[in-house]
């Protein structure tokens, strides 16, 4: 038997139960035959003290080969933990550690299935990026050729295409921006590389004045509120940048009515949320507004559903929770998001 197989742990088990049973049974045997000559009724006795000592023998036979047995499937039971305790990202080889010889085949298939899966993954990713990053120059191409007719005199008819074409390519153009976001973002890929310290209340005075122009001329006011001491959480900022303009753009967009959108930095948990005073989500939508593709059944045209999706993306990328209230309860669309850090007093679970 192999060295590591599971009948050779059993059998290194259960031997020496095994020899102290029929050591006790052949000195019993040759005490009674060879040192002593009872009276029948003694023999009488002795046959059934022997016999109920046998029970308990067998009785502390099986109790070694039950204990043996489960002993010797720790490790197996310990492989089902690890496998269940995965993330659905998590494609990475079991380890074979402690195993029986008999599971290993079965563990060495499995790992090969996962490499091949992550080698499909992988590929699918890099499609979505090379995709991406080959549409930008000519969708940029399409997007000048649009404006530049655009700038000339044209008929009516003529202008209400060309600022059609013009507009489905501003959307295709940031669909692909957003793929490569949402690629970036991947578990797999590791954004955890990139992280650097930094002040939430700085760069989001930084990142939240990009958006002031846009705002205004939306006729939206755009307000900071964030405390005086920095708030350090470990980010990318690239990442936490498209984040909060997916943010913005989103109450930009969907938050018909708002004249206020605010910006909030809270130092304790370190978090900060995007608020607005518009029409709030409907109750059904709330769910399912960070799934991918998903658009609320009010929602206007333009858009693709991708950008709360790509914000959930990042919030997981840097192990933050995240949030949505809305009306009745806020006067409005509030989402907040929690990065983890020394805070005191949080009870919170990350939602999925």
């Amino acid at each position: 038997m192999p060295q590591d197989s599971l009948a050779r742990r059993l059998v290194r088990r259960l031997l020496p139960a095994f020899s102290i049973l029929v050591a006790i049974d052949l000195l019993a045997t040759w005490f009674m035959t060879g040192v002593i000559s009872p009276q029948p009724w003694v023999l009488r006795d002795l046959f059934w003290v022997m016999l109920l000592t046998q029970g308990l023998l067998v009785v502390l036979f099986v109790w070694v080969l039950i204990s043996g047995i489960r002993f010797e499937l720790m490790s197996i039971n310990r492989l089902a933990d690890q496998i269940r305790q995965r993330s659905i990202e998590d494609l990475q080889p079991l380890d074979l550690a402690g195993l029986p010889s008999e599971v290993a085949p079965l563990v060495l298939h499995f790992n090969d299935l996962l490499l091949r899966l992550d080698d499909s993954v992988q590929a699918q990713r890099r499609f979505v990026g090379h995709a991406a990053h080959q549409l930008r120059t000519p969708l940029a191409g399409l997007k000048l050729e649009s404006e530049l007719m655009l700038a000339q005199p044209l008929s009516d008819d003529i202008r209400t295409r060309a600022g059609r074409i013009k507009s489905v390519t501003d959307h295709m153009i940031r669909m692909g921006q957003q793929l490569l976001v949402l690629a970036r973002a991947d578990h797999a890929s590791r954004p955890q590389d990139s992280f650097v310290r930094l002040d939430l209340c700085e760069w989001m005075r930084q990142s939240g004045a990009e958006w002031l122009d846009k705002a205004h001329d939306q006729g939206v006011e755009l307000r900071l509120a964030a405390p005086d001491t920095p708030v350090w959480v470990d980010g990318d900022p690239v990442l936490l940048g498209e984040l909060l303009g997916n943010l913005i753009d989103n109450a930009l967009r969907y938050g018909e009515g708002a004249h206020v959108i605010q910006l909030r930095v809270i130092a304790n948990p370190p978090s900060f949320s995007v608020e607005d005073d518009g029409v709030g989500i409907q109750g059904d939508d709330v769910e399912h507004v960070f799934e991918a593709f998903y658009r609320a059944s009010d929602a206007g045209p333009g858009g693709s559903g991708l950008g709360l999706a790509i914000v959930r993306e990042i919030a997981r990328a840097h192990g933050a929770w995240w949030k949505v209230v809305s009306r009745p309860a806020f006067a409005g669309t509030r989402i907040t998001l929690i990065f983890p850090g020394p805070w005191r007093g949080a009870c919170l679970t990350r939602a999925e």
